[in-house]
């Protein structure tokens, strides 16, 4: 037995879910103003619907932001949502790539600390251009400064260097 409606099969909708639609498309346009002009560059949208994003910084008014907000919705249902989420997707996974690189490479820093040279010796063979001397230098100062509980400068520097031998 099935509780549809007629009236459900044939497209029809309630008001609530109309709203619903309008809300979940007006936070999306939300998502999309509270993006870099670089990623939002990345996102298939349209002329009218980058006009309207580019003004909602100009607007100071909270009623004004609201009725634009509306605006940016109603312009929302003409984008091909499917397409910006995909997008929105990418973005979620590029970042969890990047953290997940940023972890491993503070498990390196961590490791060449509490290691020294043996650490040292793995790290090199992974990334060939490394800095050997600045690394065991930036290692050993790293080392004093947790053997004196002083602020982690080094470490910060150590952690530097390994980034941008890893190239991130």
């Amino acid at each position: 037995m099935s509780f549809d409606s007629p009236a459900d099969q044939d497209g029809w909708q309630s008001k609530t879910q109309r709203k619903q639609e309008m809300h979940a498309l007006q936070a999306l346009g939300e998502k999309i103003i509270a993006l870099s002009d670089a990623q939002r560059a990345k996102l298939p949208l349209s002329d009218d619907m980058l006009a309207a994003v580019e003004e909602t910084g100009r607007i100071r008014s909270r009623e004004a932001r609201r009725r634009h907000m509306q605006y940016v919705g109603k312009l929302m249902r003409k984008e091909d949502t499917e397409a910006i989420q995909a997008a929105f997707d990418e973005f979620e996974q590029e970042k969890l790539r990047r953290d997940h690189a940023f972890h491993r490479l503070e498990r390196w820093r961590d490791r060449l600390i509490e290691e020294g040279d043996e650490a040292v010796e793995a790290f090199v063979a992974d990334f060939p251009d490394a800095d050997r001397q600045a690394l065991r230098q930036l290692i050993r100062n790293a080392q004093r400064e947790r053997a004196a509980d002083k602020p982690p400068a080094s470490s910060r520097k150590l952690f530097k260097l390994i980034r941008d031998t890893a190239g991130l």
